[in-house]
């Protein structure tokens, strides 16, 4: 099975020419602006303009993983934080109230499980949705149990763009 930061390098050679279109896009952004709205096109360019308010943490130890899902989901229009400890994790969590985690399950020293107990020991985060994302299709029964019980959603990797997509919309609906 390949490993995610394999995977990661051909997604993020796929997506340089994405962010040369991104920075076009800005452009043209700021130039519907200038041109102060008016006609369909203005309402067309105010619509691709408008900010999406919705966040999302990723956490993960890979950090080619964590920087290809927080491109795509940039291009999406999310406000991405990232971090690549779960330690650094709860406390960008504390800071940013984000609408949602997305969570390795593996990492060195306190684990995604580790993570997702004390995450929901706090009040203001308790109810943020999370899905931990995972390489290991061999879970043991209790973690799955208690990663269900604490109201996380489980997925594997790899994650292809839309599956990333679909996730994040689906995450992001359970606050809204």
């Amino acid at each position: 099975m390949p490993s995610p930061a394999s995977i990661a390098r051909p997604v993020k050679a796929c997506l340089e020419p994405i962010g040369r279109l991104e920075g076009r896009q800005e452009a043209n952004r700021h130039q519907a602006a200038a041109d102060s709205g008016s006609g369909i096109i203005g309402a067309v360019y105010a619509t691709l303009s408008d900010p999406v308010l919705d966040s999302i943490l990723i956490v993960d130890d890979d950090e080619g993983v964590t920087e290809t899902f927080a491109q795509m989901l940039r291009l999406q229009g999310y406000v991405v934080h990232t971090a690549l400890t779960a330690e650094t994790g709860l406390l960008e969590a504390a800071e940013s109230q984000p609408g949602a985690i997305i969570l390795d399950l593996c990492m060195p020293t306190l684990d995604g499980l580790g993570f997702l107990r004390r995450l929901r020991e706090a009040e203001t985060s308790r109810a943020t949705p999370v899905a931990i994302v995972t390489a290991d299709y061999f879970l043991d029964d209790e973690i799955s149990a208690e990663l269900h019980a604490l109201g996380a959603e489980l997925r594997f990797k790899p994650l292809w763009l839309e599956d990333l997509v679909d996730l994040a919309r689906n995450l992001l609906k359970v606050t809204h």
